[in-house]
């Protein structure tokens, strides 16, 4: 099979695809034969050796697939040959075929494509366990999402609406903002391009204050870090939860505790993967979820583009540079 590996550390230029053995179902596992392979952050910055995993060299990238299972090993109860399925792998996915444990893999409805499912579980399942689980949002309330364009801010957008919330979205263009408002945001505004000086921190500060009526969010929902941690921490409502979801602008910011305090706020991490394993029940309640809302035509994800796996650099420079709206993806079959 062919499969796209990262064999030394560096940008996506480094990555090379060639045929290595097709891989063998151990206990417990099954063979996915991949069609489609979503493109995430995580994936930019792994190839970097700058991601919280570090799988050992060669590996390919790509954390969720989808495909159908070709072969299953001994003790697999639930899913058998010829089922269509979403993969969740954290790495391997940017290949032909990939094995992986049975309970990494979730039936595809009939209603849902492949495209469809290789983009949809990493981003609106981190957004949903922030919202539901970390956030404990309530109708009514009102949700800030940045960086709303990108993968798990539009699910952030989607979600927060089908739970009921407010939702204003804040990202660095017009016509992302625009992508925004068509998947359910009330409001939304653009933000420049860091890194801010102090003035445009502060005028950050300000249109979220002004456009949540002076009250500030009471949930703000951060995929990119950077400078814009702490205007957005500034302009949280007392008892606001700030999420922290990822650092898409590359700095880990640095924030004042004292912020928390004088707005009596908590400042939240967002951790799905680990979640994922450590609360397996509640994790398969939320998957039950989300497939009903997306049943339900409450959520969908938006495909931006779609590219060969020989484009795999393409695919990755664009996400790298901010320039994805919603997902891409690798059309491996």
């Amino acid at each position: 099979m062919k499969a796209v590996l990262c064999k030394e550390y560096g940008p996506p230029e480094k990555l090379v695809i060639e045929d290595v053995p097709s891989p063998e179902p151990k206990d417990g596992e099954v063979v996915i034969e991949v069609h489609s392979a979503a493109v995430n952050f995580p994936d930019v910055l792994i190839i970097q050796n700058l991601y919280q995993f570090k799988p050992p060299l060669p590996f390919s990238p790509g954390g969720e697939v989808s495909g159908k299972v070709t072969k299953v090993g001994a003790g697999v109860k639930k899913i058998k040959e010829g089922d269509r399925v979403i993969g969740s792998c954290g790495w391997g996915g940017f290949a032909e075929e990939i094995a992986l444990e049975e309970a990494r893999a979730l039936p595809i409805p009939d209603e849902m494509d492949y495209e469809t499912a290789s983009a949809f579980l990493m981003t609106y399942g981190t957004s949903h366990h922030a919202l539901k689980d970390r956030a404990e949002i309530k109708p009514g309330e009102t949700l800030v999402v940045l960086g709303a364009a990108g993968g798990v801010g539009l699910a952030a957008v989607e979600l927060g609406k089908a739970m009921g919330a407010k939702v204003i979205a804040g990202a660095s263009s017009e016509d992302k903002v625009a992508v925004a408002k068509e998947h359910g945001a009330d409001d939304g505004f653009v933000y420049p391009s860091g890194p801010l000086d102090r003035d445009q921190q502060k005028a950050l500060s300000e249109k979220i204050k002004e456009l949540t009526g002076g009250q500030g969010a009471d949930v703000l929902y951060d995929p990119v870090g950077g400078d814009y941690a702490e205007p957005a921490l500034r302009a949280m409502n007392w008892n606001g939860r700030y999420l922290v979801v990822g650092f898409a602008a590359g700095d880990i910011p640095k924030i004042p505790l004292n912020l928390a305090l004088l707005k009596g706020c908590q400042i939240v991490g967002v951790f799905w993967g680990a979640f994922t394993g450590r609360e397996r029940a509640r994790h398969e309640e939320n998957l039950r979820e989300l497939m009903e809302m997306f049943k339900a035509g409450k959520i969908k994800p938006h495909v931006s583009k779609s590219y060969k796996l020989e484009d795999v650099a393409s695919a990755l420079n664009d996400m790298a540079g901010r320039k994805v709206k919603g997902k891409v993806v690798l059309q491996v079959r």
